[in-house]
C-alpha cells in the first residue's frame, strides 16, 4: 500500500464518524479528572479526623486571629518572619501522624490508580483505532480492548521504562568509568566534553531506537492479539520489512506534535494555553494513532477503512453543530432530574466553600479586577472557551468511574465558586461580573456535569450485568455530541465574558 493510502484512512476514520473513535481520547484526557476523586476523598477523610479529635476547631481560632500576611516579604522581613511563626503552630495542628499516613497512601493510591487508568485507556483506544480501520463499531471494541489487553498494555509500558532506565545506567556508568581510567591523563580537560558529548549521541541513539519499537508495539498488541515481547518482536519485524513506512509515521508524529507545540507557545504569548490541549486530544492524538494502526494494518494486511464522507468539510462542519445542538436539547429535555441533582450538588459545593473559607475572611482577599488585569479581550474569549470545554469534556466522560467523577467536580466548582464569592473585597462588582456571561456558563456546565452521571449511571448499569457494552458505547458517542452543543454554548458566554462582562457594568459602578 501507498502512504497515501494510510493517509486517506486515517481521514475517513475522523470525518466519517467522529464520534465512534474521539470519545476513547477525552476518556484519556478525563484520567486526571478521575484520579482526582482519590485526593478529594483524603481530603474528606482528614477533615472528619480533625473535626473529631477537636482540633479543628482550635485550628479555626487560630485562623481567625492570625494576621494578614506583608505583601513584599522582601520589604519587612521581620513582619514575614512573624507571620511564618504564627503559622507554623498551625501546620503542627495538621500534620499529624494520621494526616501524614493519609497523605502517603493517597499517593499512592493516586499513582497506581493512573498507571492502570493509563494503560486500559490507552488500550482502548487502540482497538477502537482498529476496529474503525477495518470499518467496524469503534467505541464498543474500544470499551472491550480496554477490558483485554490493559494489563498487556501496562508491561509493555512498565518494560519500556525498565529498558530506558537500564539504557540510562549503562551509558552513564560507562562513560563514568571512562573518565575514571583517563581522569591521570595529562589530557584529560580536552578529553572531558567529546566523552561527554559521545555520551550524550550514544544514549540519544540507544533511546530513539527503543522508542522507535516501542511505538508500533502497542498496535501489535491489538491486531495480532500478541503478549508483551512477542509485540515487541513483531514491531521490530515492521521496521525491518517497511523502514519508509516506519518513518513515514515517525515523521508524521514529530510534525504534528511540533505543531501543536509550536501553537501552544505561540498562544502562551497572550495567556492562552487550553487550546494546544484541545488540538492534541481532539486531533493530533486520534490522528497519530490511527496513522501507526493503519501502518501495521497494511504491514498484516489487514487495512480495511470506511469511505469518506460525501459532505464537503463545510458542510459537515454545520451538519455537526446542528446535531450538536439537537442532541444538547433533547438530553436536557429529557433529563430534568440529573439536571436538578447536578444544581444540588452545586450549591452544596457552593456552601461548603463559603463556610470554609469564613476564618480566612480579611486575612486573604479575593478580587475579580484584579485578575482581569491584562487580559486581552480576543485572547481572554479564547482561553475561556477552551478552558471551560475542557472542563465540560471531562466532567462528563470522567463520570464513566460509576459517576463519582461527576459528582466531585461539582463539589470541586462549588467549593471554588463558594470560596471566591466569600473572600471577594467586591462582592457587587463580583456580580455584575459574572451576570452576563454566567447565565450562559453555569447551565453549560450543569449540562456536562448531568451529563457526567449519566454515563455514570449506564457504566454502573453495565458493570453489574443490567446493560451492555453496546448501550455504554451509544451513551458515549451521544454524550459527545451533546458536549458539541455544550460547546456552543461555552463559546457564546466566553465571547460575552472576554467583550462585555470586564466592560459594560463600569457605567454605572
Amino acid at each position: 500500500m501507498s502512504l497515501s493510502d494510510y493517509v486517506s484512512a486515517v481521514v475517513a476514520v475522523l470525518r466519517r464518524r467522529p464520534a465512534d473513535i474521539l470519545p476513547m481520547y477525552v476518556l484519556g484526557a478525563a484520567i486526571t479528572a478521575i484520579v482526582r476523586v482519590v485526593p478529594f476523598v483524603a481530603i474528606a477523610i482528614a477533615y472528619v479526623l480533625l473535626a473529631t479529635s477537636g482540633r479543628l476547631d482550635s485550628i479555626r481560632a487560630q485562623l481567625a486571629e492570625l494576621d494578614p500576611p506583608p505583601t513584599d516579604p522582601n520589604a519587612d522581613p521581620e513582619a514575614y518572619d512573624r507571620f511564618l511563626s504564627d503559622v507554623e503552630p498551625i501546620f503542627d495542628q495538621i500534620l499529624t501522624t494520621e494526616i501524614v499516613a493519609l497523605l502517603g497512601v493517597t499517593a499512592v493510591v493516586s499513582v497506581l490508580l493512573f498507571a492502570v487508568l493509563s494503560a486500559a485507556v490507552a488500550a482502548g483506544q487502540l482497538a477502537a483505532c482498529y476496529s474503525r480501520l477495518r470499518n467496524n463499531r469503534g467505541l464498543v471494541a474500544g470499551l472491550e480492548g480496554a477490558r483485554r489487553y490493559w494489563l498487556r498494555f501496562l508491561g509493555l509500558f512498565v518494560l519500556e521504562l525498565v529498558i530506558w532506565s537500564g539504557t540510562l545506567l549503562l551509558v552513564v556508568s560507562g562513560a563514568a568509568l571512562f573518565a575514571g581510567s583517563i581522569s591521570f591523563a595529562p589530557v584529560t580537560a580536552v578529553l572531558t566534553l567529546p566523552v561527554a558529548l559521545l555520551g550524550a549521541l550514544v544514549l540519544f541513539v540507544l533511546l530513539v531506537i527503543v522508542r522507535a519499537v516501542f511505538a508500533f508495539a502497542p498496535a501489535a498488541i491489538v491486531v495480532d492479539d500478541a503478549g508483551v515481547f512477542g509485540a515487541v518482536r513483531n514491531a521490530a519485524g515492521l521496521l525491518r520489512s517497511q523502514p519508509v513506512e516506519a518513518l513515514f509515521y515517525y515523521i508524521a508524529a514529530f510534525v504534528g506534535v511540533g505543531a501543536v507545540a509550536g501553537i501552544t507557545g505561540l498562544l502562551s504569548l497572550v495567556d492562552v494555553v487550553t487550546i494546544g490541549s484541545l488540538l492534541s486530544i481532539l486531533v493530533v492524538l486520534p490522528a497519530l494513532d490511527l496513522l501507526k494502526t493503519a501502518v501495521y494494518c497494511g504491514y498484516r494486511d489487514r487495512l480495511a477503512p470506511p469511505e469518506p464522507p460525501a459532505l464537503s468539510l463545510r458542510d459537515q462542519f454545520r451538519a455537526g453543530l446542528r446535531r450538536g445542538w439537537t442532541e444538547m436539547s433533547a438530553f436536557v429535555r429529557s433529563n430534568l432530574g440529573l439536571h436538578a441533582l447536578a444544581v444540588g450538588f452545586l450549591l452544596l459545593g457552593f456552601w461548603i466553600g463559603w463556610v470554609a473559607t469564613g476564618p480566612l475572611v480579611g486575612a486573604v482577599d479575593a478580587s475579580i479586577a484584579s485578575r482581569l488585569e491584562g487580559w486581552l479581550p480576543p485572547a481572554m474569549a479564547l482561553e475561556l472557551f477552551g478552558n471551560n470545554w475542557l472542563v465540560a469534556l471531562l466532567t462528563a466522560y470522567a463520570g464513566i468511574a460509576l459517576v463519582l467523577p461527576a459528582i466531585v467536580s461539582l463539589l470541586f466548582n462549588g467549593v471554588f465558586l463558594g470560596a471566591t464569592a466569600r473572600l471577594e473585597v467586591d462582592p457587587v462588582e463580583l456580580v455584575a461580573f459574572v451576570v452576563p456571561h454566567g447565565i450562559i456558563e453555569i447551565p453549560a456546565i450543569l449540562i456536562a456535569s448531568a451529563l457526567g452521571i449519566s454515563v455514570g449511571v449506564t457504566a454502573w448499569r453495565t458493570w453489574d450485568g443490567r446493560a451492555r457494552r453496546t448501550d455504554l458505547a451509544d451513551a458515549l458517542e451521544r454524550a459527545f455530541w451533546v458536549l458539541v452543543g455544550v460547546g456552543m454554548l461555552l463559546a457564546i458566554a466566553a465571547l460575552i465574558e472576554g467583550f462585555v462582562s470586564p466592560y459594560y457594568y463600569r457605567l454605572f459602578l
